[in-house]
């Protein structure tokens, strides 16, 4: 029996932001002189997966004493735009993090696979905010952009929540598409097609909207010798919460939904078990050595 496949209507989206009304339409910014779209990305600045990660006495990840990259489910969302770009279309790519200040290398690289500026939300009173309050700061960073289209990572790889999208979504009242695994890009139509464990939907929004997309949209390059010496001379916005006109007491530990209580370091890992076949026994014995540890 095959896949199943549904196919949604489109959902009509509003081209103003009924907060402030700073989400601009492309006709107006081609009007302007502007690129006809633009493309904001939310990067994450996470701790290497394979470093080993530590918390501050806060019960906070720790962020800057330990090595950090671009978290690896956003360069997905960053290779989404760029290929809208190569498409064909007209457009500018901001990526935009909020961290502390080696949040910075999270932009570089986004750079230098190919965006064209980056932002950078900068500001001590953010440390220790959960989904909610970063959700706050980068809607109210989006909408200075007046983006037509946001695109975010399916989750990041050290709080793996997936669900900021949806929040900052709702936040600028635009529609939002999520975990697609293949986009498309019209005009002002987007469509996607988003892969289940039982069916496959395709579903389609009109800009402004946000999307996301998992790690089978795209395959990320890598940055060219050409790129990263391109990247050293793009702009790069460092903003803090006055400038986004965002109140301390909005955002950080204090005003956090969640928290985390404890944490403790992960256990060593113990000596393996090694099994000898000196007597034609070996193949008997591992296989009551997996029976025992419930693989077989």
């Amino acid at each position: 029996m095959g896949i199943p496949s549904y196919t949604l209507l489109p959902h009509e989206a509003t081209c103003q932001s009924p907060h402030d009304g700073s989400i601009a339409t492309a006709l107006e910014r081609s009007e302007e002189g502007h690129p006809a779209m633009k493309i904001v990305v939310c990067v994450k600045y996470v701790p290497d997966a394979t470093a080993d990660r530590t918390f501050n006495s806060d019960n906070t990840v720790d962020r800057t004493g330990v090595d950090g990259v671009l978290s690896e489910l956003d360069e997905y969302a960053v290779e989404e735009a760029l290929k809208i770009r190569d498409a064909g279309d007209d457009c500018e790519i901001v990526v935009l993090t909020v961290g502390p200040d080696v949040a910075r290398s999270a932009i570089l690289k986004s750079l230098q696979m190919g965006a064209d500026a980056g932002v950078h939300v900068l500001d001590d009173a953010i440390h220790g905010s959960d989904a909610v309050g970063t959700s706050l700061v980068l809607a109210k960073a989006i909408e200075r952009q007046q983006a037509d289209l946001v695109v975010c990572g399916m989750a990041s790889t050290d709080g793996s929540m997936s669900v900021v999208p949806a929040m900052v979504a709702e936040r600028l009242g635009l529609p939002q598409v999520t975990f697609g695994s293949q986009v498309t890009v019209d005009g002002t139509t987007v469509r996607v097609r988003r892969d289940g464990d039982a069916a496959t939907e395709t579903i389609e929004g009109t800009l402004p909207l946000l999307l996301s997309v998992t790690d089978q949209a795209n395959e990320p390059r890598y940055p060219s010798f050409k790129g990263i010496m391109a990247a050293k001379k793009k702009p790069v916005d460092v903003l803090s919460l006055s400038d986004l006109g965002v109140a301390a007491g909005d955002v950080g530990a204090d005003a956090a939904w969640t928290k985390v209580q404890q944490s403790q370091q992960r256990p060593a890992r113990s000596a393996g078990t090694i099994v000898t076949d000196e007597d034609g026994t070996g193949a008997a014995k591992l296989v009551e050595f997996l029976a025992g540890q419930k693989f077989v």
